[in-house]
Parts: C-alpha cells; sequence; structure tokens
C-alpha cells in the first residue's frame, strides 16, 4: 500500500514539475523584449475601398473599413487567437511620415517598454512616445533606411471583442 502511494506521489510530482516548468519557460519567452511576429501590413494606394473590394472578391479576404485581420493561433499556446491587420491606406495619407517609402510594417512585440529603451541606447530613433488603448501599445521607429515602423505589444483578448463589437469578421 506504502509503494501504491509512493509510486502515485511520484508521478503526481513529475507531472506538477513538469508543468510548472512549462510555464515557467512559457512566460519567460513572452517577457523577453522582442519582435514575435507580423502586426500588420499597411501600404497606399489609390483608392483603398476599392482595393479592399478587389482583395474581397479575388483572395476571399473578409474585408472592414479597416482592410482585414487574419485570424490564427498562436505557437507559444494554441489555445490563444492572434491577429495581423491588412489596411491599404489613401495615396496622400500621412500617417507613414516621415518616411517617403509606400508601405509600413506592424511588428507584433513582447515588453515594449524595455524593448524601446534597449532601442534607444542602441541609437534606434524612436518617433513618438509609447501610446497605450485596450487593444496593446504602439510606437513607431525608423529603421537604418528609412522605414516607419509599427510596433504593438498586443492584447489579442481586447483587439477580438473590439473587431465583434465593430461586426468585422476575420479572415481564418
Amino acid at each position: 500500500m506504502k509503494k501504491a502511494a509512493l509510486i502515485t506521489l511520484l508521478i503526481a510530482a513529475s507531472f506538477l514539475s513538469g508543468f510548472a516548468f512549462k510555464t515557467l519557460l512559457t512566460k519567460q519567452a513572452l517577457v523577453e523584449p522582442r519582435a514575435t511576429g507580423i502586426g500588420g501590413i499597411f501600404f497606399k494606394c489609390k483608392d483603398p475601398g476599392k482595393m479592399r473590394e478587389w482583395y474581397s472578391k479575388h483572395l476571399g479576404l473578409k474585408t472592414n473599413a479597416y482592410g482585414a485581420v487574419f485570424e490564427w493561433r498562436q505557437g507559444i499556446d494554441t489555445m490563444q487567437k492572434g491577429f495581423t491587420q491588412w489596411s491599404p491606406f489613401a495615396a496622400t495619407t500621412k500617417y507613414f511620415a516621415p518616411s517617403t517609402k509606400d508601405f509600413m510594417i506592424n511588428y507584433r512585440v513582447s515588453d515594449l517598454e524595455a524593448l524601446v529603451t534597449t532601442m534607444k541606447g542602441n541609437g534606434v530613433t524612436v518617433l513618438d512616445s509609447v501610446e497605450s488603448y485596450p487593444y496593446g501599445k504602439f510606437v513607431h521607429i525608423m529603421d537604418m533606411e528609412g522605414n516607419k515602423l509599427e510596433l504593438w505589444e498586443p492584447n489579442d483578448a481586447a483587439y477580438e471583442k473590439m473587431g465583434r463589437e465593430m461586426g468585422a469578421v476575420t479572415t481564418k
């Protein structure tokens, strides 16, 4: 009887230790200040409405007034959703300034404040201060060739809720 109880206790302790170790590694991976994926692709075009319509018709994107949202599952926890925004902008937009390029990439990041501090210390041009919204934190930087980049520390649950409230449908 004691042997069976000891074996059961060892199995339970082994399982809990493995679970705790996985949780610790998962949290550590999320805290590291770095890019974790593409959060959005933004580009200039002559007529954003017609562009959204073309992509909807020919590529099946579920478009809304802002473009389209791609929904996917996060690799670190496949129970959690992630999102990537696709948005055509008017050719005359100033949103990409001071870049003169016709595109801007949004990168999903972890620990945005720490990342910004590190980048400033490395001489990266940070264009504005971190702005917080219910669906995440944002800041804009310039890369070495003058491309404006948007960094987003997402709150995917709030982003999904906002989309549902707007009646937006994601592209899966």
